[in-house]
């Protein structure tokens, strides 16, 4: 088998990507966008006509209700393909504000509802900022599952299973990008592959809690640079990878194992912790990696967000 069939034998696989004219020949479960993945995909001439039908069709409504409906025009065309679940992103703008990420939740929800889909195929993504997580609590709560996204942290993972949250996305890629960044010239990439990486040791780390402790919330490594971050976290619950480390494990044909073992997780000597606002605020306070990458991927995603809403309004206008 090929390190793809491979990897499908130890753990979900679901594709990262708004391309979904690629997630065919991947045969992923599930599929997850983001801000900037639709973006991307929209100025491509595949998926332009997407955009400017989508924007014909609700000229007159308000801006973030017409990004919403090209948010869930997206999802509906991904699930078309794959044979699980969605996962929609709502306005990184918002991630600071309990009230107004769960009405967004509502509306995306009502959105995909209303065209047929079961919310059982759907996961509304929010920031794992306090906010964040308390909102999703509450549509957990609702029968609306979530899935916490830039999650950097222990303390924000933590915090997300005593929600009761449904699944999590530690992002490798991005904790790898910020140790190797903050190293300089004594950063040894070969000394810091595979379980050294700290982005895999992260979510090794959370997975192993999680399993330790019966923690039912699913873990998604997510956000990865190379396929060797992903062998090295082989066995996890799921992964979300694009479609360019897809290839490159279909094309391969090396032995691919199984890395993290939930049941070696069980007998192993974990301690349980807790937070509360203070006590989770303080702890990512004092990681530097997670406060930093955190502030920036919600940055980086209101800025790709500010660009969607922009080419609707020039398409509102012409």
């Amino acid at each position: 088998m090929n390190q793809l069939d491979q990897l499908k034998s130890h753990t979900t696989v679901v594709a990262d990507t708004g391309n979904f004219l690629q997630l065919a020949q991947f045969a992923p479960r599930d599929a997850t966008t983001n801000p900037s993945l639709i973006l991307k995909a929209v100025q491509s001439k595949d998926y332009a006509p997407l955009l400017d039908d989508t924007v014909a069709a609700y000229r007159a409504k308000p801006l973030d209700e017409i990004v919403d409906q090209v948010l869930v025009r997206f999802g509906l065309e991904i699930l078309k393909v794959v044979p699980g679940r969605v996962s929609t992103e709502v306005d990184a703008r918002l991630s600071f504000d309990k009230a107004a990420t769960i009405a967004r939740a509502h509306r995306l929800i009502g959105l995909y509802e209303a065209a047929g889909i079961s919310r059982e195929r759907v996961l509304i993504k929010v920031a794992s900022t306090w906010e964040g997580i308390q909102a999703a609590a509450e549509l957990e709560r609702e029968g609306i599952r979530c899935n916490l996204t830039l999650l950097f942290s222990f303390c924000q993972a933590v915090a997300c299973g005593a929600a009761g949250i449904q699944l999590i996305s530690p992002f490798v890629g991005r904790i790898y990008d910020w140790y190797k960044k903050s190293a300089g010239s004594a950063w040894d990439e070969a000394a810091s592959a595979g379980v050294n990486d700290p982005g895999v040791r992260s979510v090794t780390q959370i997975f192993n809690y999680y399993k330790k402790h019966g923690i039912k919330t699913e873990v998604m490594g997510a956000s990865f640079r190379n396929v060797g971050q992903i062998q090295a976290l082989a066995g996890c619950d799921l992964l979300t990878i694009s479609p360019d480390l897809l290839a490159q494990l279909q094309a391969s044909e090396a032995p691919l194992p199984r890395a993290l073992d939930a049941e070696a997780a069980r007998r192993a000597d974990i301690p349980a912790v807790a937070y509360d606002e203070a006590t989770f605020r303080f702890a990512l306070n004092q990681d530097a990696m997670a406060t930093e990458k955190l502030a920036e991927g919600i940055r980086l995603f209101a800025v790709d967000a500010g660009k969607l809403d922009q080419m609707i309004i020039d398409r509102q206008q012409g």
